[in-house]
């Protein structure tokens, strides 16, 4: 048993050295830059990014309300993490480690750089530095480019990467691309990675069940999956190849969480019960009190008599 007992222990003291390291970011990664600069309007979509995939772990910036895990998240207003540049927070926002989760399947790379353009409004001694334009390696002096197209089949939506050179437009040929959904709450994937053929294209099927909104539309993106050498570029579009789906009203049949008019029956006449019983015993202690008062009055008034006589 203390065999075990020990065992334990220094699996648990080498599990939070393990933790406690410092995390480092590859050479390679940490000097990349945003594409786009920081304005208020990207900040202020950051801090609706932030909300919903940040906040619930590192609480609100400034507030040191973060939550209490090994290793702790950290304010993403302290020191601590404002020392990383923009290519490390990028780095660590997209991969994760240990609890914080990889969101670089969920959020695209915009959305990522949008994230730390929120963080950075937290550092007044903070200045920007933005990438030159997008271009890539493996096409040199040229801009990349990513269409989608829905096929007349609706049974898959083609994506088709191009190298703008001038006048001169060729095909990206075997580079790995992604198409994603946009939901609420991030990206979900269509389908595994594909490679683009010799003309430049990929295709992805749709599946039949696939839920769009009221006109059976969906928001789809597309990028690449090697970053650095095709630069961060995606195309978001909108198709309409998704089922029309009607949005369900919480509040159109009784229900708990409904107003009063529509609440259940059951919950109104228990509640209406519980007012009158309350109410009721208010009452009858009020008159219990009432009758000790005029028993009172009267031992008082006949021990007065007495005292006369």
């Amino acid at each position: 048993m203390k065999k075990i007992l020990s065992s334990l222990l220094l699996f648990q003291i080498l599990a939070g050295l393990l933790i406690a390291q410092e995390w480092t970011v590859p050479a390679d990664k940490k000097g990349r830059l945003s594409p786009f600069p920081f304005s208020d309007s990207i900040r202020k979509a950051g801090l609706q990014l932030y909300s919903l995939n940040c906040m619930s772990c590192h609480g609100t910036p400034g507030k040191g309300n973060f939550q209490a895990l090994v290793p702790p998240p950290g304010d993403p207003a302290t020191d601590k993490i404002q020392h990383n540049a923009d290519g490390e927070l990028f780095y660590k926002v997209s991969e994760g480690r240990g609890q914080m989760p990889s969101f670089k399947n969920t959020l695209a790379s915009k959305d990522i750089w949008t994230i730390v353009s929120y963080i950075r409004s937290f550092n007044p001694a903070y200045v920007q530095s933005v990438m030159p334009e997008i271009t890539s390696g493996a096409y040199s002096g040229a801009v990349i480019a990513l269409s989608l197209l829905l096929n007349p089949s609706r049974d898959s939506v083609m994506l088709k990467a191009s190298a703008i050179r001038g006048n001169s437009v060729v095909p990206v040929t075997g580079a790995g691309v992604k198409l994603f959904v946009r939901r609420t709450f991030g990206l979900l994937p269509l389908d595994e990675e594909k490679t683009t053929n010799d003309q430049g294209m990929a295709f992805f099927p749709v599946p039949s069940d696939l839920p769009g909104d009221t006109a059976g539309k969906i928001q789809v993106s597309a990028r690449f999956t090697d970053e650095d050498q095709f630069g961060p570029v995606s195309k978001d579009t909108l198709l309409q190849v998704g089922l029309k789906i009607e949005p369900v009203s919480l509040v159109k049949d009784r229900a708990m969480w409904n107003v009063v008019r529509k609440a259940p029956w059951w919950i109104i006449l228990t509640y209406s019960l519980g007012v009158l019983v309350v109410w009721g015993f208010i009452l009858l202690v009020l008159l219990k009190l009432r009758d000790i008062y005029i028993i009172g009055e009267h031992i008082d008034s006949v021990g007065a008599k007495k005292n006369e006589s």
